[in-house]
């Protein structure tokens, strides 16, 4: 390949890969000055130019004048001027004055010359060196390039398609890149087949050396707050509100929502006609089951509708310190219902309201009462 095809190459991969032309060309020019120094035994006073519009490689010898090799030491010229070598130039960095004299005829103690050496098989070297330093740098590019991509991507719900597994994970095609989704992270008894798109949570994005770890989730809550945000758009214009997801993955989970309309019912509006908006979230969710929750500011409301299916709740507010813990009274009979199998009703209800909640039926209360 000639200097100019290899400029073209060059440019066509700079603007594929969108890398910053600067960086690239510096880096070349780096690699190629340490390439030198390497195979044609300099130590630092060289340096590699590339002509970009020719792609032609030259090499720089740089030389301070001296009457004696010094190191790190004060000079002074004819005209009496002080010169302080850096104390790294090594020898090959200076050129005695009877030297200099021979191929620069006005040559002074304390000028500096330069001086094209490039090898005649510097060309090998060059190649070499050129694709190795491109290379890297597309790597880089590349890294930076998916971090950038996925780094606003935590949090959100992302589609992608199964690509591979093995005994403890999935591996999750997103485009650019492959998303981390742990089978301990999916959806309790469900099977998820290779080839097939599946909805994902991402659950975190972790800047690593080879690139973006990208943790993927199907269990956690905010799986389902996100369900909820994509699939009912009146969640994006600000018709409705979503205060809260508590959930329990595979069993239930519970969802607050309000509306900033009055007139539109935000419960009513997530069911959807003939329950069409809800059945697109529980297709996805499984056979797991999601309780809407009308939220209200009134805190010992609240509770009590997080408390459904039970009804006729009736919540009074023991400790609102940092404890916060409510006592809810229900009727004999929906005293199942508002624990819930497992105490699961109870937990998710605590969970979501962030209050503590202690139970008990109105005969006990009556019976406290008598005594």
């Amino acid at each position: 390949m000639n200097g100019k095809e290899f400029i073209k190459a060059l440019n066509n991969i700079i603007e594929e890969k969108h890398i910053d032309e600067n960086v690239v060309w510096e880096a070349m020019e780096q690699g190629l000055t340490a390439a030198y120094k390497k195979n044609y035994g300099s130590k630092t006073n060289v340096k590699v130019e590339i002509n970009k519009e020719t792609g032609e490689f030259k090499v720089f010898r740089y030389y301070v004048v001296v009457d004696d090799y010094i190191y790190g030491e004060e000079i002074e010229d004819e005209e009496g001027n002080i010169k302080v070598l850096d104390p790294e130039i090594n020898q090959d960095a200076q050129i005695l004055l009877e030297d200099a004299q021979e191929k620069w005829k006005d040559a002074k103690v304390g000028d500096e010359f330069v001086e094209e050496v490039t090898p005649a098989d510097f060309g090998r070297v060059a190649a070499s060196t050129c694709k190795q330093v491109v290379t890297q740098k597309i790597r880089e590019a590349e890294k930076e390039s998916l971090i950038a991509d996925f780094a606003d991507k935590q949090d959100e719900l992302m589609l992608g398609t199964l690509a591979m597994e093995d005994a403890k994970n999935y591996y999750v095609d997103l485009g650019r890149a492959r998303g981390l989704l742990p089978k301990a992270e999916c959806i309790p008894g469900e099977e998820l087949k290779m080839g097939s798109q599946v909805k994902v949570y991402v659950s975190k994005v972790d800047n690593t050396n080879k690139g973006p770890l990208i943790l993927l989730s199907r269990r956690q809550y905010g799986f389902v707050k996100r369900l909820f945000e994509h699939e009912i758009p009146e969640f994006q214009d600000g018709t409705l509100e979503l205060h809260g997801v508590a959930r329990d993955a595979g069993n239930r989970s519970k969802v607050s929502v309000s509306s900033t309309n009055d007139r539109v019912d935000p419960i009513g509006t997530c069911i959807g006609e003939r329950g069409s908006r809800i059945a697109n979230i529980l297709k996805e969710l499984g056979n797991e089951k999601v309780d809407l929750i009308l939220y209200d500011e009134d805190i010992c409301k609240y509770i009590a509708n997080a408390l459904s299916p039970a009804q006729n709740v009736i919540v009074n507010i023991v400790s609102d310190d940092k404890e916060k813990v409510a006592l809810a009274i229900v009727p004999d009979d929906e005293l199942s219902k508002a624990i819930g199998k497992k105490a699961i009703n109870i937990k998710l209800a605590s969970r979501l309201t962030k209050y503590r909640i202690d139970i008990k039926t109105m005969t006990q209360i009556q019976e406290e009462g008598n005594q």
